[in-house]
């Protein structure tokens, strides 16, 4: 049952994100809804039918949810609570994608919706509240989810006493209850559920979503009988709809109820039912999770090199790994798994990644347990060897049975010396990587002042270029340019020598092409007004009629030394550079925030993305230029792009330099 616990923590992350209950017969829902938009109704129920179609594409298509939202933002003609919805739907959209951006966005809805006191209003703020608890739970931590439902998300849904959003918070409470291991709490907050689920909406996905949940909290009892009841309950609800896209949440409460009924050959099936549903709706996550009950339910019927294959699987896919916590349960399973098989040496491997993703979590634990498998790596080595000298001196006892004495005498001094040598292999390999260590830290002290020297030199160089630019041949043009046009009010008719004073116009312009050149290479905007000015200035040089820039700026301190600025301010041109160029976007979202000595820049566009492979499009990507520049800010770097646009996530460390 341990086991089901750390998957737990995997399901939660549906029951916290299934925000967007959706009726269980979907293809009518969809249909009404396409029906409005066609029709030649008033702008509200336009706006609200785009609104929720967004809101069901939002994790099925990206593109045409995005599409949705948009339209239903042209209807919203300075409705001021529609634009409340707007902010509220584009949240939804974001939740899965940029939770920093959904956090704001659901702060903009509840601040808008506040105005109105109506139903409709309360449910909504109900509901933006707890998702906005959903999206700093990551930052934040489970407390304060809890507290959000309980102090904002609850006494609003409570004004209607047997509202669905009400049934469904109790439910969501359960679920963060279970996880924490509360497990009669949850019971009594999917009873409360029940109560009102099961009375004014009993055919509803939320009443489906609480036998699931049910259920579940049944089985991490090992109260598999309550548990059948749920689930026959549930069946009964989406039997109807063999098409829905709530089945495979149906068959993973099935798989647990079969793993506590320790129906391991039963559960399979049931699994691969479950991955067809989830592929076919692309539920990647969920799908990974089957994968992995298919792993423990392999593992326990022995069969080892089909369950190492599915794991191996499920870290090649990534969708479940990208989680620490998921990745490192994942390293641990292999670990056991190649003891079981068998393979000391490929377990310690396993266990030494653990190890070192542990590290970076804060586990002290591990250390004790990777010296348990390198101990026992260790002494099957020796016991082999011990093995072939006792065969040996057997052999020798056999041919002269007057040796025994000296025979067991050279085997104890043997013995002795390879515990020497062990004991020596040890320490040279530990003060070897200690070693290795120093000399990585000067390299990489090195490389940080190659780097400074570059970056200095080509900022000076830069400077200089743009001063002789701007005050020298700057200032020779403008002069000429001043000399030609006092000379042409004396000697010159504008009627008659257009062609001069077109001559004299495009003088004009290449001094000003000049001066933008030269600021350019040395934005005086920064010297002078500091790096947002900087950046906002940059943002607004690049907008043009089909390329939208929206840049955010948040707790950018004035006092930053010059020179980490300036690389803050080159990395930023060289990412709005690729965007435009390369990735040819039309929609560019630029955030800059600084949290005490970090500095975080993200930037995503909708262009048409690159390789996966970083490597090969670093040359015209201009990857290596900005890698260079965050190494020398001790800073890390994270890339996706596919071809629904590009992400760069750029964190900074600019406690001096």
């Amino acid at each position: 049952m341990k086991r089901l616990l750390i998957l737990l923590s995997l399901f939660l992350s549906f029951g916290l994100q299934s925000q967007q209950i959706i009726p269980l017969h979907e293809q009518p829902y969809l249909d009404s809804l396409q029906n409005i938009t066609t029709t030649n109704t008033s702008n509200i129920p336009k706006a609200n039918a785009y609104f929720l179609l967004s809101n069901y594409y939002r994790n099925i298509d990206s593109l045409l949810s995005r599409k949705y939202l948009e339209n239903g933002k042209t209807f919203i003609k300075n409705n001021p609570f529609l634009s409340a919805k707007y902010d509220f739907y584009k949240a939804q959209y974001y939740l899965d994608r940029n939770k920093a951006k959904a956090a704001i966005f659901y702060e903009q809805a509840i601040k808008g919706l506040s105005k109105f006191k109506t139903e409709e209003s309360d449910l909504l703020q109900s509901s933006a509240w707890y998702s906005y608890g959903v999206a700093q739970k990551d930052k934040e931590g489970y407390p304060f989810l809890l507290k959000i439902i309980l102090e904002k998300s609850i006494p609003l849904a409570k004004k209607y006493k047997n509202s669905r959003s009400l049934g469904f918070l109790y439910t969501q409470l359960a679920v963060i209850l279970m996880y924490n291991a509360e497990l009669k709490k949850a019971e009594n907050y999917n009873t409360k559920a029940l109560e009102i689920l099961e009375k004014n909406y009993p055919n509803s996905a939320e009443l489906f979503f609480t036998y699931l949940n049910s259920a579940n909290n049944f089985c991490y009892q090992t109260n598999g009988d309550e548990a059948k009841k749920c689930l026959d309950k549930a069946e009964k609800l989406i039997a109807p709809y063999p098409e829905s896209s709530v089945n495979a949440f149906y068959y993973y409460s099935k798989t647990l109820y079969c793993i506590t009924k320790q129906k391991n050959s039963e559960a399979l099936p049931v699994i691969e039912k479950g991955i067809f549903y989830a592929k076919k709706f692309n539920q990647n996550l969920l799908a990974q999770m089957f994968y992995f009950n298919k792993y423990d339910i392999l593992r326990k019927l022995k069969k080892y090199h089909e369950a190492k294959n599915v794991l191996e699987g499920i870290l090649t896919e990534k969708s479940l790994a990208l989680d620490l916590n998921n990745r490192k349960t994942i390293y641990k399973q292999l670990s056991i798994l190649s003891e079981e098989m068998g393979n000391a040496r490929e377990a310690l491997a396993w266990e030494q990644r653990y190890s070192g993703l542990s590290d970076s979590l804060n586990t002290e634990n591990i250390k004790l347990e990777i010296n348990k498998i390198e101990s026992k790596f260790n002494a099957a080595e020796k016991e082999r060897k011990i093995a072939t000298l006792n065969a040996e001196k057997k052999q020798k006892e056999l041919e002269v049975n007057k040796k025994n004495s000296y025979l067991w005498g050279l085997s104890f001094i043997l013995v002795l010396a390879l515990s020497l040598l062990l004991f020596f292999f040890i320490i040279f390999r530990k003060n070897k990587k200690i070693s290795e260590q120093k000399i990585n830290d000067i390299k990489q002290k090195e490389e940080l002042s190659l780097t400074k020297a570059i970056l200095d030199g080509e900022e000076r160089e830069r400077e200089r270029i743009a001063r002789d630019l701007h005050d020298g041949l700057g200032g020779m043009l403008a002069g000429v340019k001043i000399n030609f046009s006092t000379w042409s009010s004396s000697h010159l008719d504008a009627e008659k020598d257009q062609e001069f004073y077109r001559i004299l116009g495009q003088l004009d312009s290449s001094v000003s092409e000049l001066r933008h050149v030269a600021r350019n290479l040395m934005p005086e905007s920064l010297l002078n007004f500091g790096l947002e000015t900087a950046l906002q200035d940059l943002c607004e040089f690049y907008i043009r009629k089909d390329l939208e820039i929206d840049f955010q700026a948040i707790d950018i301190e004035k006092d930053l030394p010059v020179t980490i600025q300036l690389n803050i301010y080159r990395i930023v041109q060289e990412l709005l550079a690729n965007a435009i160029k390369h990735a040819e976007a039309s929609n560019i979202l630029l955030q800059c925030s600084q949290s005490g000595k970090n500095f975080l820049i993200t930037i995503e566009d909708n262009g048409k993305g690159f390789e996966k492979d970083i490597e090969k499009t670093s040359k015209s990507m201009g990857l290596r230029n900005l890698k260079n520049r965050v190494n020398y800010l001790r800073g890390k770097m994270e890339v996706s792009s596919d071809t629904q646009g590009t992400t760069v996530n750029i964190e900074l460390n600019i406690d001096g330099e």
